[in-house]
Order: structure tokens, then sequence, then C-alpha cells
């Protein structure tokens, strides 16, 4: 048994690294998890791996589908104790190269659809004392060129995280953040679009300028929302917990 052990977990972007990582950690400390993406197959794929986990097709930037996925929560096991807002949109945009629609799609993934999900939890996570968990990134506060709308709306999701954890606390909420740095995860193939040559030059120079010299894994990061979850932690509350070799300080 652990504390963790009962509980409900909704994870955003559960089908690939750091939200399926998380999702299998809660699991196994005896979570019951809702993993949620765009894409049946990967979540499919991510939820044969451990019986606690269930999938559900979901767009985190719908309005309808954040409804439908705290309802689904609580219809498969009647209550919703952590909310992890883990999916995220980003792409290599130099500011003369931005659209209106581009902007958009960005920060409708990375802003609104945690609110969207917050708000939709909200009646359950009051009813639990429960918890949210959002996913910055290291450049939700330190400066970086080319990534400038994407930075801008994990900064807006960190705010979001102190915001939240004020007006949320008499309700007995917590809403913590992780800013992770540089993760092995395929983003920059898949989210950030580039060739695998660029990809591979990208890693190269991330670990030559973080401190500890490696990039993370998913479990590096995973680790932390669990804690940050866990009652153990009931006295934290507003906090953007940097999980990022020591990029931040570089």
């Amino acid at each position: 048994m652990t504390a963790m052990n009962g509980k409900v977990v909704v994870v955003t972007g559960g089908s690939s690294g750091i939200g399926r990582a998380a999702a299998l950690s809660f699991a196994r400390q005896g979570a019951r998890v809702i993993i949620t993406g765009r894409r049946a197959a990967p979540l499919d794929e991510a939820a044969a791996e451990h019986p606690g986990i269930a999938a559900l097709i979901a767009d985190t930037a719908e309005p309808a589908d954040a409804v439908r996925t705290v309802a689904t929560a609580v219809e498969m096991w009647g209550r919703l104790d952590v909310l992890v807002n883990n999916a995220g949109a980003g792409a290599i945009l130099p500011v003369a190269e931005a659209t209106a629609d581009r902007i958009r799609d960005i920060f409708a993934v990375n802003v609104l659809g945690p609110s969207l999900l917050a708000a939709a939890a909200l009646p359950s996570l009051t009813a639990t004392k429960g918890t949210i968990v959002n996913i910055s990134s290291t450049f939700g506060h330190k400066p970086v060129a080319g990534l400038s709308h994407y930075a801008a709306s994990k900064a807006a999701l960190e705010h979001l995280t102190r915001c939240w954890a004020l007006e949320l606390a008499p309700r007995g909420i917590r809403v913590n953040a992780v800013a992770a740095g540089p993760i092995e995860s395929g983003a920059l193939t898949g989210m950030m679009g580039l060739s695998a040559e660029q990809a591979a030059a990208i890693k190269n120079q991330e670990r030559e300028r973080i401190p500890l010299k490696r990039r993370g894994n998913p479990d590096d990061v995973a680790r932390w929302i669990v804690f940050l979850a866990d009652p153990a932690a009931e006295w934290v509350t507003g906090q953007v917990i940097a999980i990022d070799g020591g990029l931040g300080l570089a």
C-alpha cells in the first residue's frame, strides 16, 4: 500500500515522454490513471503497460473534451484526486515568422487547455482536496531565442500555477508546477518538427550547456510529479520546481 493507492489521476498528453512515465509511476503506486491524447495507437500502447491505466482520446484545447475527460474519470472511478496538465505544444518560431494561427495553436494547448481542465475538475478536486500539477519548461523562466511564444506560454502557465494556488487554497486544493529541462522524449523531431540531423545538433549543444552534462529522461521528471501529488507534500503549494540538470542557472 502507498499513499497513492486508490487515488484517481488524469494525465494529459500521457501517451509518451514525461506524461507516459508519470502515468506508469502513479499506476505502479496503486493509482487509477486516465491518459489523454489525440491519437489512439500510442495511447493504447501506453495503457497496455499497466492495468491501472485507461486511455481516452481527447484534445486538451477543446472545451467539450476538457469536461468529458473529467466526467470520464468520475464515471469510471467515482472521484478525481490529481490533474496533471502535461500536454504541450511548441514550435521553433522566430518572431519574423509568427502568424496568428501558429501563436494560437501554442497557447491553446499550453494555457487554454490547462485552464479549461482545471475549471472542469474543480468540483471533484474540492471534494477530494486534490491537487493540480502543471508541466512547464526551463524556458518558462529562462529567455531563449527562437522559442519566444512557446516560452511565453510556459511563463503564463507558471504564473497561473501561483495564482491558482492562492485562489484554490481555501478549497484545500494544492497547485504546483514542474519546469522540465531538455528530455529524451522525441519532442524535437515531433512537436518541434526538426529533422533527425537538426535534433542531434541541438541535443549536443544542450548537453554542453547543462551543468550536469546530460539531457534528462522522462523518469527524472515523473518522480517529482508524483511527489508533488503525494499527500506527503501537503504543505507545498504555488511552487515551480526546476528539474533541468541546472540549465536554468547556466
